[in-house]
């Protein structure tokens, strides 16, 4: 079918109006029809007196024939009519393609690692298997990147979760971790638009200057680097990408249905429980007066639990020009850590000698000290300290940016969280076992009937340090200690804890620094508990056999194969 002719079968005015003027014509020659017969039988008086009445209905005839056909004609109206039903099923096909192309791209992703994990079967050379994975990795890696700046939205943030040494494969990691800080940009002319709209005045009335290219672009906004008019320092500007919370909203409900097929099949723990919780969280994050309002609290509470002087910087907004859709911040000047290496290279520094391991260990040491004090003791944190939201300044002070997605957790979890990282530091699982129910986490084994294997689970759910003997952690992995312990239920609150962790933990290994926030925020802990009132149980440490840990990675032993487990090998 032509253009026009879809065009049409969606104007109204096209069938209606068609119908419309034959009807008015056939009544405008009844009336006259009765008029000229009407003059035949009246006398002059009377006819005078009808022949007005019949003019008159005449002329209001004529009015609302012109009217109507005004409504039909008038190019600006029809257009905006047009437009509007255009529009709709312009939206309509996008949602549905959309959802097509998760489908199809998804299940071929898929469907190629089940097909690869029955291939390797027959393969008995080890090399040979290692070969073979690698080569899907490499090709699963270039669809995944492909899928995610195309459709952008949730994928975007997918990537994020998804480029971690210590959980995807590294060609996955190599792929995804730019779009960090590298998605799709949204052109120029509309972030004018979208500026002007939401601050009711042009860019030139409010700033000085403004860089036309973003400094970084996300899932929800992108940001400009700006100065306002009178001021001597710069600021950032963050807006909101047109039609992102629909399309985050049509990806978070694919996702769930994928969801609960891998949960059914292939994944032995709560995925739902996570995506309800982020679809939540996703929403706050499209209200900048409420994200400009975190950013100002912690950077408050910050400053005064360190006295002026917190371990991280934290940017704030800017009073009268902050809306739901626009961000005025401080600018910040720094180095993205990513690219941290090069910089250390660029200044003589080796990026793998002691002056670069001290500096790495600090910055690390800096960002989760940080976190523990919003998370212990505020119960209030920025919940996405992916490697795109921290900078580096020349000093090496870290700054935390992006506070579209924070956390408030409630005291009942705040202080289980405390007494659990307290049974981590301590290597005590009857603790940890306590801790899980307190904070209502429900696995299929005890800590009583597999100590070893839950403190496994504990502490690679709740530590950026991995057990002993461990440097690749894929909770998901075939031989992952979660089939041996499944997490059946994960409260939603506990969401964002988990994935903090899982993130400072991937900064922890790309930077080849290993770090125990269990061990380093164990003191405050505890200070958190006695502020409280709350004693932890003085349990004696669990007496193990753990004269071999077990191994999870990849590479270090043949593993079992499971049918129906999803397998993801290292590389």
């Amino acid at each position: 079918m032509e253009r026009t002719e879809v065009v049409r079968s969606l104007n109204p005015f096209g069938w209606v109006g068609d119908h419309a003027m034959q009807w008015i014509s056939s009544e405008k020659q009844r009336v006259l029809h009765f008029g000229t017969a009407a003059q035949g039988f009246l006398d002059e008086k009377r006819r005078g007196q009808q022949l007005s009445r019949i003019h008159k209905r005449h002329q209001e005839m004529d009015e609302r024939v012109k009217q109507f056909a005004g409504n039909i004609f008038d190019e600006k109206k029809r257009s905006a009519h047009i437009s509007a039903i255009h529009e709709f099923g312009i939206k309509a096909h996008r949602k549905m393609d959309r959802t097509v192309q998760f489908w199809t791209r998804t299940i071929a992703i898929y469907a190629s690692y089940k097909a690869t994990q029955v291939r390797v079967q027959f393969v008995k050379d080890e090399a040979e298997r290692e070969r073979i994975w690698e080569e899907r990795h490499e090709i699963a890696a270039d669809k995944i990147y492909t899928l995610c700046t195309e459709l952008g939205g949730l994928f975007l943030k997918s990537a994020q979760i998804l480029a971690k040494p210590d959980l995807a494969p590294l060609p996955w990691v190599k792929r995804l971790v730019v779009l960090c800080d590298r998605a799709p940009q949204t052109p120029f002319g509309t972030v004018l638009k979208v500026l002007e709209q939401e601050l009711g005045r042009t860019v030139e009335d409010v700033f000085e200057r403004f860089e036309t290219e973003p400094l970084g672009s996300a899932s929800i906004a992108q940001v400009h680097r700006a100065r306002l008019k009178g001021a001597t320092n710069d600021v950032a500007v963050k807006v909101q990408h047109p039609q992102a919370y629909e399309l985050m909203m049509i990806d978070i409900r694919n996702q769930k249905v994928f969801a609960s097929f891998l949960q059914r099949f292939d994944v032995p723990f709560d995925l739902i429980s996570i995506l309800d919780e982020l679809e939540e969280q996703v929403e706050f994050e499209f209200d900048f007066i409420r994200e400009s309002k975190s950013m100002d609290r912690i950077s408050e509470s910050l400053n005064v639990a360190f006295k002026g002087k917190p371990p991280v910087t934290v940017p704030r907004s800017v009073p009268d020009l902050v809306t739901e859709k626009v961000l005025v911040m401080d600018f910040i000047e720094g180095i993205p850590i990513l690219q941290m290496g090069d910089e250390m290279t660029k200044r003589g520094i080796n990026p793998n000698g002691s002056v670069a391991k001290n500096a790495k260990r600090r910055i690390l040491s800096d960002l989760a000290t940080a976190y523990g004090e919003m998370i212990l003791r505020d119960g209030f944190f920025q919940a996405d300290p992916h490697p795109g939201n921290i900078l580096i300044n020349k000093k090496g002070k870290v700054a935390l940016l992006d506070y579209g997605q924070v956390k408030e957790i409630d005291d009942k979890v705040r202080l289980g969280f405390a007494r659990l990282i307290v049974a981590l530091a301590s290597s005590n699982v009857r603790e940890m076992g306590l801790s899980y129910r307190d904070l209502g986490i429900e696995t299929t084994v005890s800590a009583e009937k597999d100590p070893k294997n839950f403190k496994t689970l504990a502490t690679i759910m709740f530590d950026t340090q991995l057990p002993l003997g461990m440097t690749v952690a894929n909770p998901f992995g075939d031989d992952a200690v979660l089939h041996d312990i499944s997490v059946k239920t994960f409260p939603r609150g506990l969401f964002y804890i988990l994935r903090t962790i899982h993130i400072l933990r991937g900064l922890s290994v790309g930077m080849d620094s290993p770090l125990s926030t269990s061990e380093l925020w164990k003191p405050l802990a505890l200070q958190v508990l006695a502020v409280a009132g709350k004693s932890l149980n003085s349990y004696p440490v669990e007496e193990l056999d753990l004269e071999k840990p077990r191994e999870l990675v990849w590479e270090k032993r043949p593993r079992l194969r499971r049918r129906g487990r999803m397998q993801f090998k290292r590389a």
